[in-house]
């Protein structure tokens, strides 16, 4: 696989396929032929260099005990609860794969991927597609590591800012971002990100939560965007995903959850 250096646009970085086989730990680094060196350690590609500030939210992201828990207790029951409705995650799934029809030999990537759910998910369903997992936190990466060899899904896993992803334009037949837009600090920035780099005939899927119609469930949602989360109604965040290059194909919402098959405009 190749990536763009964060040092240099015109530099690239080779990574070797090896690196996404996760039966078997891959340690090292790799470079680009500026020479700038990057991490490698138990298969997960390391390319944040400086510091990253980041919001409460963002930050609980990198306790290991919320990398833990994450899927296996909030994630599976998450949108039966935000939903108001039994939505198993296999449902999610099914919708996922319905709407983005990974194809062999096809190039994915799961944006601000947690423990990877969408990502092995694409997997499993085309084993000869290539999918990439992103996502800020180690301790995610590590739990996507873990669950990932699990389910025998090879990816290749990479540490990098969704702001300025380490690809060049146009080589993703297919996004997906499941939960991660209302936890952005710089959304539509990111929204560039994705358009920048998805196929112009590429599908993006987006699952995000609504700003609640009811005033107890704004109550709830105000009180925790100090911790910066945000949330906006289903005009806001369709002229989100217009400004950033995108339109509508599909959507959907039940609750505060929406779906939302984006392709490039």
């Amino acid at each position: 696989m190749e990536l763009r250096s964060p040092v240099s646009e015109r530099a690239s970085i080779e990574v070797p396929e090896e690196a996404s086989h996760l039966s078997k730990p891959f340690n090292g680094t790799v470079c680009s032929r500026e020479g700038d060196e990057y991490p490698v350690v138990n298969n997960i590609i390391d390319l944040i260099r400086e510091p990253k500030e980041f919001s409460f939210a963002q930050s609980s992201n990198h306790w290991k005990v919320t990398a833990a828990l994450y899927e296996d207790i909030w994630r599976k029951r998450s949108l039966s609860i935000l939903t108001g409705e039994e939505f198993p995650i296999d449902k999610e799934k099914e919708l996922l794969l319905e709407w983005v029809s990974p194809a062999a030999g096809g190039l994915y990537l799961d944006v601000g991927c947690s423990t990877a759910l969408y990502a092995r998910a694409l997997k499993k369903a085309e084993p000869e597609a290539r999918v990439v997992a992103l996502d800020l936190s180690m301790q995610m990466l590590d739990e996507a590591r873990m669950k990932s060899e699990a389910d025998e899904a090879d990816l290749f896993l990479l540490r990098a800012d969704a702001r300025d992803m380490p690809f060049y334009g146009k080589v993703f037949d297919g996004l997906v971002m499941g939960g991660t837009l209302n936890e952005l600090s710089d959304e539509l920035k990111v929204l560039f990100e994705c358009r920048r780099v998805i196929k112009d005939e590429g599908v993006f899927f987006m699952m995000h939560l609504l700003r609640s119609s009811t005033w107890y469930g704004r109550l709830l949602q105000d009180s925790s965007e100090w911790s910066g989360l945000k949330f906006w109604d289903l005009d806001e965040s369709n002229q989100l995903f217009e400004r950033a290059g995108f339109h509508i194909s599909e959507q959907f919402s039940k609750g505060i959850v929406c779906f939302t098959r984006l392709k490039a405009a």
